[in-house]
């Protein structure tokens, strides 16, 4: 049986009286939900996903839902205390004993803690007009938790930026901070970080927490979902002596991941390896971590020809952006170093354009680029609601999938919270430089040209195993045709 109590509390009370609920029930999985009218189903999705349980409603009379909404007392305006209206960050730090433990800090701390628990990599309060919302990203995908009280708002912006040390005066500006959240008990709980963004809009600041849980980074290469072909040529080029390494792809699609768990292969006490990168997403023991300073000329260019005084073996630069760090970086490769970086291009063969593109001669780029690799996430179907279907004839003829190809879904339960999807895989497209491939880039070939090439040597697309994926039936046709293209 789960508690009354527990299933209140995870349900904002602006939801109870702004939709008319009442709770009737909350036992075995099941959270029974009093209402006059029919709920829509947006709103029956939230309940589930902010509660994790099956909801059933039924329909009540109005004084039922009166007598219990008075047990759910509206949120009143917290008083911001004396400590939290300070101009600095030094007036007011979240560990000191100053700072009140009511209920707005006790809000805050249950937000972030539900948003570990249910795996999610970041966390979105947003003020609208007429509304204060909060959402979680899972799986790549945002989901609305809930809404909390227009009178909170002020109060809960400042709690957070308190917490990253941010200055709560400053309202105009993005401001960026960390938190470092305690998670579970002091003894045998884990703490973990919290990246804060902060962003002047029309209603106010937003905020938006990124969620580093180590205790989720797995850095070993065969768990990111590399099949044997493509892990073993990706293994070949890690380990080569010197030369470039890029990895392309989208914000948010495991890159840095990838690197991450290559450098944990590659860091032994024999070599030297250093990073920069903007910012430092997890510390790597025995890995020297350096993260870009904008405001004292700190970039990823300066610091990378600072490295190379350093006596680096392997060096990580968090980002090609311009010509000038391509320009260092490949020199660093063509003089007996390991370069690996990240790059924002579709696929595996325009990473070799864009390079060219940015400025660099192509025969530099053949002769010190080892391997492109592109990479997507998808998200896995929820072993739990998990079972057979069909492909859609109009569906698969508009995407070019075949008809009869096997395909699953989920229906949505309680252990994926009503989304069908739980976790996410990688898919890869591996393009090793062959000397084939250095001729055509030296001629300046183009990305088309390139990816021909590719395919003809045995490169498999994303789309490709992509597909593959889907027949397997870890995901979806519509999670493929998102994360991929012809």
């Amino acid at each position: 049986m789960t508690d009354l109590a527990s299933c209140m509390e995870r349900i904002p009370t602006s939801t109870w009286h702004q939709h008319r609920l009442a709770l009737l029930g909350c036992e075995a999985g099941t959270l029974t939900v009093g209402v006059e009218d029919t709920p829509s189903p947006s709103l029956l999705h939230d309940l589930a996903f902010m509660t994790g349980l099956t909801v059933v409603t039924t329909h009540v009379e109005p004084h039922v839902i009166d007598d219990f909404l008075g047990t759910v007392a509206t949120p009143a305006p917290p008083s911001i205390p004396r400590a939290e209206r300070g101009t600095s960050i030094r007036s007011a730090v979240p560990h000191k004993s100053s700072v009140p433990q009511g209920p707005v800090v006790q809000q805050v701390d249950r937000i972030i803690r539900e948003a570990i628990e249910r795996r999610a990599s970041d966390i979105h309060f947003e003020p609208y007009e007429a509304f204060f919302r909060v959402r979680y990203r899972l799986d790549g995908v945002l989901h609305q938790v809930g809404e909390l009280s227009l009178l909170q708002r002020e109060a809960i912006m400042s709690r957070l930026k308190i917490m990253a040390g941010l200055d709560i005066a400053e309202k105009r500006r993005p401001q960026d901070g960390r938190i470092r959240f305690q998670h579970g008990d002091r003894r045998t709980g884990r703490t973990i970080d919290l990246r804060v963004s902060t962003l002047p809009t029309e209603f106010g600041e937003k905020i938006v927490l990124r969620i580093l849980d180590k205790g989720l980074l797995r850095l070993d290469l065969e768990a990111l979902g590399f099949e044997a072909g493509p892990l073993s040529l990706f293994r070949r080029a890690i380990h080569q002596p010197y030369g470039i390494i890029l990895v392309s792809g989208p914000t948010g699609s495991g890159k840095t991941t990838t690197l991450y768990a290559a450098l944990n292969e590659l860091n032994t006490d024999a070599v030297n390896i250093t990073t920069i990168e903007d910012p430092i997403e997890y510390n790597l023991p025995g890995i020297n971590q350096t993260h870009v300073r904008s405001d004292i000329g700190l970039s990823f260019a300066h610091a990378l020809r600072a490295f190379l005084r350093q006596d680096p073996n392997i060096i990580m630069v968090g980002e090609i952006r311009d010509r000038e760090t391509a320009e260092v970086a490949i020199r660093a490769a063509l003089t007996g170093h390991l370069v690996l970086s990240t790059i924002h291009t579709n696929d595996a063969a325009s990473t070799i354009t864009r390079l060219v593109d940015m400025g660099i001669e192509p025969f530099l780029v053949a002769s010190s680029l080892r391997l492109a690799l592109a990479q997507r996430l998808v998200r896995r179907i929820c072993p739990d609601c998990k079972h057979a279907t069909t492909l859609d004839p109009a569906f698969a003829e508009a995407y070019g999938l075949e008809p009869e190809a096997s395909v699953y879904s989920g229906t949505g339960c309680a252990t994926c919270m009503s989304t069908g999807y739980r976790g996410r895989t990688a898919l890869f497209e591996v393009l090793p430089i062959s000397e084939r491939m250095t001729e055509l880039i030296t001629q300046q070939s183009t990305a088309y040209a390139l990816r021909q090439q590719a395919m003809d040597e045995g490169m498999r697309t994303l789309r490709t195993v992509g597909i593959e994926c889907m027949e397997r039936g870890d995901t979806t046709p519509e999670e493929i045709v998102r994360e991929t293209s012809f």
